[in-house]
């Protein structure tokens, strides 16, 4: 039994202790390649078994497309790849909490979907714990079953809503701030109605839910 383990450490302190009592697994939102090695040789080290294992292979690695890099020094990666890798690694720890800081870093919008999908299905099908950091939209809105809205005056007071479901939490938030999105006609991604434009006051008179296969793209309009 441990009485307050985290007194008088700072958020790092912390962390390590969390990672020494709960076992868990850790990706930082800063990045560094020390590695003098290929990503080949990171790999196999790192996940030992998993680098050969169809499962793994299947669910995280090849999703992430990362075959043309593992020749690579680690050292001369792009930061997109680093997050790609440094995902793998975190995932690959066998534990029941994963804490992720910002896994969209680095990584354009299509590879912010991919990862989001390979990160909540491998959380869910293992039935695993996961704590993720995140500012991206879209990213969020996929990784999240539920949403808690906080509302009120900055640094004055503020009110937490209870748990609500995704979509009506996300368009509370967006009635908040007053804002609309809209879907782009060419590559699907949302976009941000210009205020008070014809869109915006169309979108603000009905509740418009858009769903694209279930796990590419969801898109939330809100009542005033």
């Amino acid at each position: 039994m441990f009485d307050e383990p985290t007194s008088y450490l700072d958020i790092k302190q912390r962390i390590s202790m969390a990672k020494v009592i709960h076992g868990v697994s850790y990706k930082p939102q800063q990045i560094q390649a020390k590695y003098t090695g290929t990503v080949r040789q990171l790999l196999m080290a790192k996940l030992k078994g998993l680098y050969n294992d169809p499962y793994f292979n299947n669910e995280i690695i090849k999703p992430l497309k990362i075959d043309n890099i593992l020749d690579n020094q680690v050292l001369t990666l792009s930061g997109g790849e680093l997050q790609k890798i440094a995902i793998i690694v975190t995932l690959a720890k066998n534990t029941n909490i994963y804490l992720i800081d910002e896994p969209s870093a680095y990584l354009d919008s299509e590879q912010r979907i991919v990862v989001a999908k390979v990160i909540k299905r491998f959380i869910l099908n293992s039935n695993k714990t996961a704590f993720i950091v995140e500012h991206d939209f879209i990213m969020s809105t996929y990784l999240a079953d539920h949403v808690i809205v906080f509302d009120g005056q900055a640094g004055v007071s503020t009110v937490a809503s209870a748990p609500q479901t995704l979509v009506t939490g996300i368009n509370k938030f967006l009635s908040i701030i007053d804002v609309t999105f809209r879907r782009d006609p060419i590559n699907f991604r949302p976009r941000i109605n210009k205020y008070d434009s014809v869109k915006d006051k169309e979108q603000k008179l009905k509740v418009w839910l858009f769903c694209f296969n279930n796990f590419i793209f969801i898109f939330y309009f809100f009542l005033p």
